[in-house]
């Protein structure tokens, strides 16, 4: 008998003898099925019953995507101590600093001509979408350590401060399929808050803004700097960028200053009206430009600016005035040296 005929009469007895054996363990392997359909966490069945009803998902490959998350205390640890907690005075060393500022400008040189075309195409300032990707990544190099699947499934079903929120980045971060992501949604790797890639875009940002600006037919905000710059720029295009316009400037304040307090950093003022109630700019500006103050707590003391639309734009990005002051300043040092080293 050749081998491969032994091999089949060989199943064949074994089929035969075992069959019943078989059976039962395939009742058994149904009961333990049952078991663990019966262990799956009630949110998560309801998280899936809504992707499927509202965005067409299979339900099981939702709940098997789920089952791959792991709860991380690092992630609610890390939601604890933010660092918009700081003063500006703790916090702009942080964003700062002289590697930073170096690294942005070797940045700029060795992508100019993708980093100019998009700013003209999105009519932002060059500078800034430069300082942004410093401020998030330092430029690439620590674009967080966390898997996003397991940082949102953490944040929408064991941090009730923000769940409703972060829930809602997990169902986008789902549905993201149909938008040619470079990578499996399992397999994507970010901050602790679910932020992704050089650009830190959260799902709903990918979703709303994240550009295929190499038209490769996906979106990596990873490894394709066409992609990453692009979605940036994008960013602050949809958001308002004002280009030429100001973002913000150190105010002279008179010692009978008006004392206010904005709600928010929305411009509301005129510059005129500010200038009247004794706040005036460093910087020669149209005084029917609209500002508000926003007062920090400086290395020297008490630092009052006056800021603009364009400051406004970049802190949608993150409403924290000090991560826009950083932004901002980092971006002016990026600029400076671009500027002395052009022939």
């Amino acid at each position: 008998m050749d081998l491969n005929r032994s091999v089949w009469f060989s199943v064949a007895i074994a089929v035969t003898l075992y069959a019943p054996m078989a059976g039962c363990a395939a009742i058994a392997h149904a009961n333990t099925q049952k078991s663990a359909a019966v262990a799956v966490d009630p949110d998560f069945v309801e998280f899936a019953r809504e992707l499927h009803r509202d965005g067409g998902l299979v339900e099981s490959d939702v709940l098997a995507t789920l089952a791959k998350a792991k709860v991380q205390q690092g992630i609610l640890d890390a939601m604890a101590r933010p660092a918009e907690a700081k003063p500006w005075k703790d916090y702009r060393p942080i964003f700062l600093t002289d590697k930073r500022r170096d690294d942005g400008i070797a940045f700029y040189r060795a992508n100019r001509e993708l980093i100019e075309r998009a700013a003209d195409e999105f009519g932002v300032a060059p500078e800034v979408i430069v300082a942004i990707i410093g401020v998030e990544t330092s430029y690439g190099r620590n674009y967080g350590s966390y898997k996003v699947l397991d940082a949102l499934v953490t944040l929408a079903f064991h941090y009730p401060p923000r769940a409703k929120f972060f829930r809602g980045e997990l169902r986008q971060l789902f549905l993201l399929g149909d938008m040619h992501l470079a990578y499996p949604i399992d397999e994507l790797v970010g901050s602790y808050a679910g932020a992704m890639g050089w650009g830190q875009f959260i799902p709903t940002s990918v979703a709303n803004f994240a550009r295929d600006y190499d038209g490769d037919g996906r979106i990596d905000l990873w490894n394709s700097p066409s992609d990453i710059i692009g979605s940036v720029a994008n960013y602050f295009s949809v958001h308002g960028w004002e280009k030429g316009k100001p973002v913000a400037s150190l105010a002279t304040v008179r010692a009978d200053a008006r004392e206010i307090s904005p709600n928010g950093l929305e411009p509301v003022y005129p510059l005129e009206q500010l200038e009247g109630w004794g706040y005036s700019p460093t910087d020669t500006t149209d005084p029917a430009e609209l500002a508000t103050l926003v007062t920090l707590d400086g290395r020297e003391g008490r630092e009052s600016w006056l800021t603009f639309r364009n400051f406004y734009v970049i802190s949608r990005y993150n409403r924290s005035p000090l991560y826009s002051m950083a932004v901002w300043q980092l971006s002016q040092e990026i600029a400076a040296g671009i500027a002395s080293a052009t022939p």
